[in-house]
């Protein structure tokens, strides 16, 4: 966690950060300006290039509403909405008793309207509680209390978060539960400030907010690597045997390692890949996972186990090759500082949370780190674990073959072409915002977006699955045209899951593009790389599938002759 003073030195230096500029525009009820400056601090320190404007004290409804205001021309990629429950509580106590009732649908109304007013992503701050002690417990049974519109309040947040997919509930309320009421709110720094948030509290709220930021951006954890003894289960396997580890819903340790444990599987089921790396003879290591009645987590539930004597280093980057993703999109537990610090020195992108060394507390410090934001989900994530052990077959099974050819051909691949439909959109809207190296533009998209591209007839839209005799990898490709004018078309989108890279898949969707632009009397396919740094991987992506370089273009734009093009070859059949 940083500091106020790290966020406020981070703001005052020269701006290096090179990459795509991200627009936050911040209002609030009360004074923000060092809010603003945690909120941009925690950005920059993440390595993000932000320019941050704030709205002038209180003037949140007249920015949203007047749609000349600085904040609509300032045309924002993330307005970041505070309205405080000190001040609601404010409001409440100055209007008449019917006012009251309609406290919290007065407010949902505003930020309906807010929802609809303002272009980009919105970052919505819940409300943490206040109880004014007027009703007492009793306020439960008042609908006009102000506990009772405060909790409706936050409820019903929640149900517009899903209503509006560009609105977020940043969870303060949480924040506050969790430090307490005497941490967040300092009365003589209000008195004297009009600031809500103390200066301690600020550092959690930005790091939350930035935590949101960063997921829309493409940047979330994708894999928990796990050590084993002394962190899934109490003892020493080799030394106790499977029987005596330390584990069970009894008293006792155990019961915080199964509770850990319990923890662990939801992420699993969440999409979040496992995998294990122990210092172990394997044959050791996986016998709780086998015989231990006790034991919540199997071996079904692990992508990758890794159990040896060598360094947890190297057999991490083996992790990583077979799985095929970031090494910033790892966390990796650890018992042993030791272990810790190696992977720290070694695998710096890799986030190593610094586990307590009672692990009574792993649980409440984890949540409170709050690793694995995401911007997205779907019931198809819980099969993630089952595809990536797939994958680690294939990888086996590519060592027995010396031609790379004579591998995919035995593959057996498929590949079913579809346009958008509303089964697939939300996992496309996904793939857009977790796709981070082979993406030709990196634009992110929301499910409302991705359902607006289906509708409109100036866009060509297509999805690739991939299914080989190994099993269905799903949804792994999408494509999205852009007509230009009656004979042109631009590539607006080109991403493709790593899980199939090197499998010709890049081929096979070339010549699906040029099929359906040859359908829409298209000439010609414009191509167009922007520079991330996480997609050097595709730099080169146009000119090897045989696009020629437009020389007058600001950036690096490819363009292809349809009439001109030869179906290239390739190892998948379509469906």
């Amino acid at each position: 966690m940083y500091t106020l003073k790290e966020y406020k030195r981070a703001c005052k230096q020269i701006p290096t950060i090179q990459g795509k500029k991200i627009k936050i525009a911040l209002l609030g009820d009360s004074a923000t300006q060092l809010l603003a400056t945690s909120i941009k601090g925690e950005c920059i320190l993440r390595g993000y290039n932000v320019v941050l404007w704030e709205a002038e004290y209180n003037q949140i409804e007249m920015q949203v509403m007047n749609s000349k205001s600085e904040l609509h021309e300032f045309n924002a990629d993330y307005t970041i909405v505070f309205q405080s429950t000190h001040k609601l509580l404010e409001k409440y106590s100055l209007t008449d008793a019917s006012s009251q009732l309609a406290l919290a649908e007065d407010r949902l109304a505003f930020i309906r309207l807010l929802c609809e007013t303002i272009k980009g992503r919105i970052i919505y701050y819940n409300y943490p509680e206040i109880d004014d002690g007027v009703f007492g417990s009793y306020a439960s049974k008042v609908q006009s209390s102000f506990i009772y519109q405060l909790y409706r309040l936050n409820y019903e947040l929640l149900n517009l978060s899903q209503e509006y997919p560009n609105l977020f509930i940043c969870n303060l309320a949480g924040i506050s539960a969790k430090y307490g009421r005497n941490v967040m709110f300092d009365s003589s720094v209000y008195i004297s400030t009009e600031m809500i948030l103390s200066l301690d509290a600020l550092p959690y709220v930005a790091s939350r907010t930035a935590d949101i930021i960063a997921a829309t951006e493409g940047k979330f954890k994708k894999c928990l690597i796990l050590d084993l003894d002394n962190t899934v289960w109490g003892g020493i396997v080799g030394d106790d045997g499977w029987e005596n580890i330390q584990i069970g819903h009894g008293l006792g340790i155990g019961k915080a390692f199964t509770e850990f444990q319990q923890w662990i599987l939801k992420l699993k089921n969440r999409g979040i890949i496992l995998a294990i790396c122990s210092k172990n003879d394997e044959e050791k290591a996986k016998e709780p996972f086998e015989k231990n009645p006790e034991m919540l987590l199997k071996l079904d539930d692990i992508a990758v186990f890794i159990a040896n004597w060598e360094n947890k280093v190297d057999n991490i980057r083996t992790i990583q090759q077979i799985l095929n993703i970031g090494f910033d999109s790892m966390v990796f537990l650890d018992d042993n500082p030791f272990e810790r610090n190696m992977v720290r020195e070694h695998l710096p992108e890799i986030t190593v949370p610094e586990l307590p060394e009672d692990p009574g507390d792993y649980l409440e410090f984890l949540y409170s780190e709050n690793l694995f934001e995401t911007v997205s989900y779907s019931t198809g994530d819980k099969d993630r674990t089952k595809q990536y052990q797939v994958e680690a077959k294939r990888v086996s099974l590519l060592k027995n073959f010396t031609n790379e050819n004579d591998f995919l051909k035995s593959l057996d691949m498929e590949s079913e072409v579809g346009g958008f439909n509303n089964f697939n959109i939300p996992r496309v809207a996904q793939l857009s915002q977790r796709s981070n190296q082979f993406n030709l533009r990196t634009i992110r998209y929301t499910e409302a977006e991705i359902a607006a591209i289906k509708s409109n007839p100036d866009y060509i839209d297509l999805s690739f699955t991939l299914s080989d005799k190994f099993g269905d990898n799903g949804l792994i490709c999408v494509v999205i045209l852009k007509s230009i004018n009656t004979n042109s078309a631009f590539i607006d989108t080109w991403l493709m899951s790593c899980r199939v890279l090197k499998r010709s898949m890049e081929n096979f969707v070339l010549n699906a593009i040029v099929e359906y632009a040859r359908q829409k009397g298209i000439k010609y396919i414009i191509g167009e790389y922007l520079p991330t740094p996480k997609n050097k991987m595709v730099e080169l992506h146009y000119p090897n599938l045989g696009f020629k370089r437009m020389e007058k273009a600001n950036t690096a734009q490819y363009i292809l002759n349809v009439d001109d093009y030869k179906n290239k070859e390739c190892y998948i059949k379509r469906k």
